[in-house]
Order: structure tokens, then C-alpha cells, then sequence
């Protein structure tokens, strides 16, 4: 199976804006309709802003392209709890950190994966895998990296089995946890989201 891997702001600066909302129509994800929503209603005014890219994963399905997944990316502040990492990590962090007495915690600007989902309109989900999508996000954070430096990227995902234990098999580990804002809460299940770290120090793309 053969991917194409478009940046919406190429799409919408070709297509219009219009357009690129009708094309984005076909996206369905019922698993989490926080992912559906940000696509719809939130990535071209941030793809507009420069806030965040977002990337849409197409595949040819009976000779037509149709979006399969997308991962939205950023950069964005966090911070990482001293005691939840070792000492060998902390030494790697504090590299691009600053350590704060107060909240005891390493504050760091890192790349973040801030949306990720596969499109379950018309069955387009079976075309590709959950760890393919997650590897195109890291490819392009790991492209980015190898041109600025950095090393770490993060997620924050709701505290289910399924969904931590998969991006555990890809190479994260949970460091933290984020309360969710107000209106965050009607579009995912309990009171907060796990942050997930990762070193792409020894990624290959």
C-alpha cells in the first residue's frame, strides 16, 4: 500500500477554502470526536495562523485518492516531572530544559502530536495501520529535528488501556498528566489526558 502525504495549507492555498472543507467532509471518526471536530473546525484556521500543521494521509481506493488518517502537528511548552523519568533522562532533558524549583519539573518546548486518527467513513481505516499513521507524525518531527536539533516529542491521549498501551508498543512513555479544559470535556471521556514522551534520538525514517 502506497501513501501521499499533504499539508492542508497546500491544499487550501490550491483549492480555496471551500473546496478544501468539502474535501474534508469524507472524514469520519467515531472512536473520537475530538479528532473529527479539529480537522473540520479548527486545522485550517490553525494551519492559517501558523498555531499547527496538519497533515492529511491519502491512499488510492478504487482510483480515487481518499483521506485514510491525519496527524496534526506543534510545538508547544510542557513540563516533565523530575521524579517520573531517571537519572540518566533527566541529564538528557535538562540539555534542552530548564529546571524549576517550584513545580519541581523540567519546563521544555517540544514538538507535539497533537491530533492523530485514521478516517472510518466507508471503511478507509482498514487501508492503513494505527502504527503507519503514527510513524508518518514522527517522520516529519524526526525531519524537522535533523534540520534545527531536538530529540523528544509528546502526545497526550485519554487514559484507556487500548490507547496507552499502543503508543507504549511505538516507543512512548506516560510522564505526566494534563487536566482538560472546558470545552475539551464534552469531546473526551474522564477529567484529564495522559502526556506521552518520546526519543527520537535513534529514530530512522
Amino acid at each position: 500500500m502506497s501513501y501521499k502525504i499533504v499539508n492542508l495549507k497546500d491544499i487550501y492555498n490550491t483549492f480555496g477554502e471551500d473546496k478544501t472543507k468539502e474535501i474534508l467532509k469524507d472524514y469520519k471518526c467515531k472512536l473520537n470526536l475530538d479528532v473529527e471536530y479539529f480537522l473540520k473546525e479548527k486545522a485550517i484556521e490553525f494551519s492559517k495562523q501558523d498555531i499547527s500543521r496538519t497533515f492529511l494521509v491519502l491512499s488510492e481506493y478504487k482510483g480515487r485518492n481518499v483521506i485514510v488518517g491525519y496527524f496534526a502537528i506543534t510545538n508547544k511548552a510542557t513540563t516533565i516531572k523530575k521524579f517520573v523519568i531517571s537519572k540518566t533522562k533527566r541529564k538528557k532533558i535538562l540539555r534542552y530544559a530548564e529546571y524549576n524549583n517550584e513545580s519541581k519539573g523540567y519546563n521544555i518546548a517540544l514538538p507535539l502530536i497533537g491530533q492523530l486518527g485514521k478516517n472510518y467513513n466507508n471503511g478507509y481505516n482498514k487501508l492503513i495501520s494505527g502504527d503507519n499513521l503514527l510513524k508518518f507524525a514522527c517522520d516529519k518531527i524526526k525531519q524537522t529535528q535533523n534540520i534545527i536539533g531536538g530529540r523528544y516529542v509528546f502526545l497526550e491521549c485519554e487514559d484507556i488501556d487500548k490507547l496507552k498501551n499502543f503508543y507504549e508498543d511505538n516507543g512512548f512513555e506516560c510522564f505526566g498528566k494534563r487536566n482538560l479544559e472546558k470545552d475539551e470535556r464534552d469531546k473526551n471521556k474522564g477529567e484529564y489526558l495522559l502526556q506521552m514522551l518520546r526519543d527520537l534520538s535513534k529514530y530512522n525514517i
